[in-house]
């Protein structure tokens, strides 16, 4: 069921609530802790203030995809295509930034498994395919084809060494830290108890064993971005594009390098970048990747912070109205670098418009079931939802947070935790909330 045309003329007057709100330093909903006025300066568009009754049926539409901070992947391709270069790309998502250029060969390590139990079906082995290897520590040089295994005979870990044939070439009791490292530069390593076929490897497989067992691939940069840009942007894209996206990510991961501290660095998922190692190779990302050998962005004399996230929607946000407690209490300093800003073409038209979530909409849901679906959650259990207040927005348009009014109380909580709540909730085969920048009517 449509929302109600009222609903609609209201958001038309909403630009002269929200231009009289910013005179006061606020956007409508109450302050934003830690903002100043230039921050909340909108650069989505306007949206109504203050609780919205509902009943009867309620349907949520949206823009964009992904946490909305820093660079719009599909607004890169999009701006790409208009003819922009991989700086000027960068210099819209990330500002107040400069180039800088580190060693391409800067050491990187990927966590690839942790607490792995080996099993007779399933041992703990990593291959050396193309060219010879060796493990440090130990005298000779092994052929291609042939492996180690790493498992526990009582209380000791044992490593095997085979050839290509399968016959044992050594068997080395091990304090449980070893480095299987390549002896030529076409040797590539499979770990063999990595989930899934993205298993091979440039760089030094280093395996810990305590009770279980570990598995780190110690790389170099931009070959660790070899098998991060095809994962994270279409191979196919624009090479400006892919350019960019290596710039970003090499950003990225030089941030959160600790050499001095604990065994590894990154995850190969999403908690930091996906890494799929040397399957997921692409000739137009090796090119980029090398068109940007070691570039990377600065906020000042620091590295800068250079999160992506998929479809901005037409606008990206400020990080610290997005990474904020449950209750959409703003904590997180402001990033100079982070600032939302408007990705729109000259002629308004959003540069992530060729995207599948540049805009979207969920299915339509009687209140009775969408408040049995947010009151299964103690943190949006209000009983029969009677209003929602989408009010509290950063400048994307993106909730800051969310109130929802019932019949048993009121309830508010960070846009993230809300779309959190309806994501897990709704039935099996529902749209997800793709993103927080959401309305009860389509946002242009």
């Amino acid at each position: 069921m449509p929302a109600p045309t009222c609903r609609v003329s209201r958001r038309r007057s909403a630009t002269i609530a929200a231009l009289g709100a910013l005179l006061l330093g606020v956007l409508p909903g109450g302050p934003l802790p830690g903002a100043a006025l230039a921050d909340v300066a909108p650069v989505g568009p306007a949206f109504v203030s203050g609780p919205i009754a509902v009943s009867g049926a309620v349907t949520f539409y949206g823009r964009g995809s992904g946490h909305g901070v820093g660079m719009s992947q599909y607004g890169a391709r999009g701006r790409a295509l208009a003819g922009q270069d991989a700086p000027t790309i960068l210099a819209h998502y990330y500002q107040n930034t400069t180039f800088t250029t580190l060693d391409p060969a800067t050491p990187v390590r990927v966590l690839l498994v942790s607490g792995f139990a080996p099993t007779a079906t399933r041992p703990a082995r990593v291959i050396a395919l193309g060219g010879s290897w060796t493990i440090d520590g130990i005298d000779g040089t092994y052929p291609p084809g042939g492996a180690l295994t790493l498992e526990r005979v009582g209380t000791t870990w044992v490593a095997t060494v085979t050839g290509p044939d399968g016959l044992a070439l050594a068997t080395l009791p091990t304090n449980g830290d070893l480095r299987i490292r390549p002896a030529a530069p076409e040797t590539r390593l499979g770990v063999t108890f990595r989930s899934g076929s993205y298993n091979l490897y440039r760089g030094v497989i280093r395996l810990v064993a305590t009770s279980r067992i570990s598995a780190i691939n110690e790389t170099g940069m931009d070959d660790y971005l070899l098998g991060v840009v095809p994962v994270e942007m279409s191979y196919l894209w624009p090479s400006e594009a892919l350019r960019a996206q290596a710039i970003a990510a090499r950003t990225y991961a030089l941030k959160r390098l600790h050499p001095a501290v604990g065994r590894w660095d990154v995850y190969d998922d999403s908690r930091s970048q996906v890494y799929r190692g040397v399957r997921a190779e692409r000739p137009a990302v090796t090119q980029a990747v090398i068109a940007s050998a070691g570039q990377v962005l600065m906020a000042g004399a620091a590295v800068a912070n250079t999160p992506f996230h998929s479809s901005g929607g037409g606008a990206t946000e400020n990080n610290e109205f997005v990474w904020t407690r449950a209750d959409g209490t703003v904590i997180a300093r402001p990033s100079p670098e982070l600032r939302g800003s408007s990705d729109r073409a000259p002629d308004g038209t959003p540069y992530d418009a060729g995207g599948s979530s540049a805009a979207w909409r969920t299915a339509t849901y009687a209140v009775e079931r969408l408040s049995a679906m947010l009151g299964a959650d103690p943190r949006t259990n209000v009983g029969l939802i009677t209003a929602i207040d989408l009010s509290r927005r950063g400048p994307s348009g993106r909730l800051i947070a969310i109130t929802l009014i019932g019949t048993t109380g009121t309830k508010t909580v960070s846009g993230s935790v809300f779309r959190s709540i309806f994501n897990a909730r709704r039935p099996s085969g529902h749209p997800l909330l793709r993103s927080t920048l959401i309305d009860l009517v389509p946002i242009p």
